[in-house]
């Protein structure tokens, strides 16, 4: 979890038995959005320690912070895909919201989808598809689409109202 204490926020475990927190960053700067490997043993997670945020990944006991995204723009909302392969990521760029992936040593950036305000992505159980949500200009709301690795089948998601901060369920067998 991002825990925020005095001006910035770091990222912590909590132990639900106990209720201990253990600190993995300590640093001035806010580090938020963890997002744990499928093995549980690295994490991904956004800091503005380099002046803006950017996505880092550390092993999960906090040691070897190392920054994984270098292109123009910020980095936020990294989420590792369900086969540990990929970080997807929200990027803003040039007044825009993008929708990428990334490997995990940050090799491959990808932008799949880039629009007015594209944030949020989650990964579908299979690791194929993410969907997020997309606030065009002049709206009025956001609404929720998803789009393949390819970046090519992109596709609005019809909800009753307004939709944002999608999520999947488990794959039942």
């Amino acid at each position: 979890m991002s825990l925020q204490q005095d001006a910035n926020s770091n990222i912590y475990t909590m132990d639900l038995r106990s209720r201990t927190t253990t600190r993995l960053t300590s640093t001035a700067a806010i580090d938020t959005s963890p997002s744990y490997a499928p093995d549980g043993n690295r994490i991904a997670f956004e800091s503005d320690r380099g002046g803006q945020s950017q996505i880092y990944v550390m092993n999960a006991d906090g040691s070897g912070q190392t920054r994984i995204s270098f292109g123009d723009g910020r980095y936020s909302t990294p989420v590792w895909s369900p086969r540990g392969d990929l970080i997807a990521f929200t990027k803003q760029s040039g007044g825009k919201f993008s929708i990428g992936v990334m490997k995990p040593d940050g090799s491959g950036e990808r932008i799949l989808t880039t629009g007015f305000h594209n944030e949020g992505p989650t990964w579908a159980p299979n690791g194929r598809v993410i969907m997020f949500f997309r606030q065009a200009a002049g709206s009025g709301g956001p609404q929720l689409y998803s789009i393949d690795l390819t970046g090519y089948n992109e596709q609005a998601i019809k909800t009753p109202s307004y939709g944002s901060d999608p999520a999947w369920s488990p794959l039942m067998e």
